[in-house]
């Protein structure tokens, strides 16, 4: 969705593609399973499979 403001530049909103939860869930996906079926369902679920799989799977560090 385009969204003009006052100083005429154009943006664009989350809903104008693939959020970066799906992006990173089909990557965190294809990184354990390299299966394009879990690929896809887990870009579905997009957030929910990224918290589920940092709480799940040990050997994550936040740095």
């Amino acid at each position: 969705m385009k969204i003009n403001n006052r100083s005429g530049s154009v943006r664009f909103g989350a809903s104008a593609g693939i959020g970066f939860g799906s992006v990173l869930a089909v990557t965190i996906s294809w990184t354990a399973h390299h299966a394009i079926g879990w690929a896809f369902i887990h870009g579905l679920l997009g957030w929910l499979y990224v918290l589920y799989y940092l709480f799940k799977y040990d050997g994550w560090t936040w740095f």
